[in-house]
């Protein structure tokens, strides 16, 4: 048997974007396969196996015996098939266009936390699942992206951030000096059904409090979230705060003597309010333990829209209303009163929570909860650290994105920049690269033409990038050491000395 030719023996060679040539093995004429012009994916098929075929081939026509053809090591076949060239489902890719309406946002979640005074700090998009897992029976168990790595560890996606900030404060002990103020933007991953505004990818701000038991911790993070709307456009006729605390659902459940254990399931369920039937509720708040009387009790709480109701049913010495009212008190201080509005079904469905929780709506009612928080005391113990009086929020970037395009608030966008150089002849590129490089160093951004192309194209590709500048460098300007700089808006034209380009 010939040997076989040198493309066969480097299957690296056949992934050329040229077309693909393939001997046979019988004959050394190539055969000319175009390959597709969409993407690609490569499945392996060993030469040994074609090897064997051939070899079983030749004993069916000679009659057994010889020499086996396989090779080794063993070069490999392709066969070419297309890709699905989406990004998974629930997932986002972000183009310019999008990249830029992203970066939008997320200034601004960066500069109101620096008006509110926070620091920035971020954490492993992978976490261990344990951190994930403690809190038994929550839906955001079952969403989890999880699995083993290489290492035989139990790892996952962060589904949220307050975990991981709850591990890296206990890491960090006392060398933290409290309160603490701090503020993060990152990505999140939760295998959940899509609607819209949820995706199964999202990137969420969190503005954490820590070491600061009082009520102006909730008042000072819900003024925050009202400070971003305002900047955005968006006012109190668009969006309200229903606003409650955990300590109302406690008194009414010590009432009926339910066990403390059971407080963080009956949460869960109540949070599924807005979900599903109320009779699926009810059904299983009583497979969690609480009888029919108490189930309607809860029920009646649960639809006081009135903080002043409120207190005639569970009487003003209460925590629960004490909080409140100081609460609203604060808002008012902050100029956010006519943002808020007590609603006792608001729970949130995390375990955590311990005291004044609140959520952020959309008053037209289209979309699911912008953002929510509240108090989280006790959460460092469920991970084995000291408690530490704390509070947060979370804000997603979908929904907030589909409540300004609903308002018409989203900003136009495009791409800018203030200079665009091109060299009128090849042999100018190099000066073309000093000018560029000059005015870069002064911090100006400039758009390098990198070829050689007609001055048409170049004002085309002016205009698509909203350059303020068109620099041309041409020989008979660049004999006197000058270059002509064009403002575009204004049309004046003047040549320049490299030397006082600004």
């Amino acid at each position: 048997m010939p040997p076989l030719p040198s493309p066969l023996l480097n299957p690296r060679l056949s992934l050329s974007l040229k077309p693909l040539l393939i001997f046979s093995q019988s004959s050394l004429a190539p055969r000319e396969f175009q390959i597709p012009r969409q993407l690609v994916s490569v499945k392996r098929r060993t030469f040994s196996s074609l090897a064997s075929e051939h070899s079983s081939d030749n004993r069916g026509r000679s009659g057994g015996g010889g020499r086996s053809g396989a090779l080794s090591p063993s070069p490999v076949a392709e066969e070419i098939q297309r890709i699905d060239v989406n990004p998974p489902k629930g997932t986002r890719d972000f183009p310019p266009e999008d990249m830029r309406l992203r970066k939008w946002l997320f200034n601004h979640f960066r500069e109101v936390s620096r008006l509110f005074g926070f620091e920035e700090v971020d954490y492993p998009v992978l976490e261990s699942e344990a951190l994930f897992i403690r809190k038994a029976g929550e839906e955001i168990r079952d969403q989890l992206y999880c699995f083993e790595d290489r290492g035989n560890r139990r790892v996952a996606l962060r589904p949220e951030l307050t975990p991981s900030l709850a591990r890296l404060v206990i890491q960090k002990g006392k060398s933290l000096s409290l309160p603490l103020k701090w503020f993060a933007i990152g990505q999140c991953w939760r295998y959940e059904r899509m609607t819209r505004g949820r995706r199964r990818e999202h990137y969420q701000w969190n503005m954490d409090i820590l070491g600061v038991p009082e009520v102006t911790a909730e008042a000072e993070l819900i003024a925050s979230i009202v400070t971003f709307f305002k900047r955005t456009g968006i006012t109190e006729s668009d969006v309200g705060f229903k606003v409650s605390s955990r300590k109302v659902l406690q008194e009414v459940l010590r009432c009926y003597s339910v066990p403390e254990n059971l407080f963080g399931k009956v949460c869960i369920v109540i949070d599924k309010i807005e979900k599903i039937p109320i009779d699926e509720i009810k059904r299983e708040l009583n497979v969690t333990g609480l009888s029919e009387e108490a189930i309607e009790e809860l029920f009646q709480v649960l639809s006081i829209k009135s903080l002043t109701k409120l207190e005639e049913i569970l009487g003003g010495a209460g925590e629960a209303i004490a909080d409140l009212k100081q609460l609203f008190s604060l808002a008012e201080k902050f100029g956010c009163s006519e943002w808020i509005q007590f609603d006792a079904s608001v729970v949130r469905g995390l375990a955590y929570y311990t005291g004044i929780i609140f959520e952020c709506f959309d008053r037209d009612g289209k979309l699911r909860a912008i953002c929510g928080g509240g108090r989280y005391d006790r959460l460092l113990s469920t991970f084995g650290g000291d408690n530490v009086p704390a509070c947060g929020f979370g804000f997603g970037d979908a929904v907030i994105v589909e409540l300004l395009k609903e308002k018409g608030l989203l900003p136009e966008l495009s791409l800018e920049v203030d200079n665009i150089v091109c060299a009128l002849d090849r042999d100018l590129q190099g000066v073309a690269a000093i000018v560029a490089t000059k005015l870069r160093e002064k911090g100006q951004s400039v758009d390098l033409v990198l070829e050689s192309r007609p001055l048409k194209w170049v004002f085309k590709r002016a205009a698509r990038t909203n350059a303020q500048r068109l620099i041309l460098v041409g020989n008979t300007e660049w004999q006197k050491g000058m270059v002509v700089v064009k403002v575009l808006s204004s049309g004046e034209q003047n040549e320049i000395k490299l030397d006082e380009l600004e």
